[in-house]
């Protein structure tokens, strides 16, 4: 019987992939056989992971990607294709997040936020369910999400609202696409512990926010590892606007 977590037969265009959750999920979808974009604003960190994945016999391709800047998608879109092949998988995971009260964000805080985590996202999945329409190819796209998208924390108001409406977005997009059998799907990680955050868990707060999580640990980015490989297969073939969350039972809590 053949393996339904199989990945070698698609091109995985991974946003946000120059460090953290996309560099983990570049590695391990690689590692399983799938030709993997590697994707963000700037190439320099990219490079590197290409020489790592190809020097492991994987296929990858570095492209530059701002999904900030709406106009520069299509573009960056047709280079991906030009390196790889029709993309056949999509993972929006590039985001940001800016640490301030509701009352102190500012309106260029929202648009940076807001428009790196939803409207990027968005116009980048649509893009793509374009192109995947017109060559009649059926597709797959995986929204990355947050538990704060359902649950919300201070100081992160913005990210919130902006996760919150991209489980809506993976809804209504999987409601509008399944006819075209492109399947959209959401994965909602609780805390993981990253290079950018690491130090954060050794600090008082950090204790106590690990203490509200029910498993009574941080995530580590392998912990994703099944979670990804089940939405970007075959594994999830009667899967369409669902929302996996990982998260050590934050969420009860």
């Amino acid at each position: 019987m053949s393996d339904p977590f199989d990945v070698a037969h698609e091109t995985i265009l991974i946003t946000g992939a120059s460090q953290g959750l996309g560099r983990q999920f570049a590695r391990v979808l690689a590692a399983h056989g799938a030709a993997v974009v590697l994707a963000a604003r700037q190439t320099n960190k990219l490079r590197a992971l290409e020489e790592e994945i190809r020097g492991k016999g994987g296929r990858a391709a570095a492209i530059a990607l701002d999904v900030a800047d709406t106009a520069s998608i299509a573009k960056s879109v047709d280079a991906a294709e030009a390196a790889l092949g029709p993309i056949t998988v999509l993972i929006n995971n590039a985001g940001m997040a800016i640490e301030k009260l509701a009352t102190e964000q500012t309106e260029a805080d929202w648009d940076a936020v807001v428009g790196a985590n939803l409207k990027g996202a968005y116009f980048l999945a649509t893009e793509l369910a374009r192109r995947m329409i017109a060559r009649k190819q059926s597709g797959n796209i995986i929204n990355i999400a947050s538990v704060l998208g359902t649950g919300v924390l201070k100081a992160v108001s913005p990210y919130a609202i902006s996760k919150a409406g991209m489980i809506q977005a993976t809804k209504a997009m999987a409601l509008e696409l399944a006819g075209n059998n492109i399947r959209v799907n959401a994965l909602a990680p609780g805390y993981i512990d990253t290079e950018m955050n690491h130090d954060f868990w050794s600090t008082p707060s950090g204790e106590r926010l690990t203490k509200r999580i029910p498993q009574r640990r941080v995530g580590a980015e392998s912990d994703l590892d099944g979670a990804i490989l089940l939405l970007a297969s075959k594994a999830s073939r009667y899967m369409t606007g669902s929302v996996v969350t990982v998260d050590g039972g934050f969420l009860l809590s």
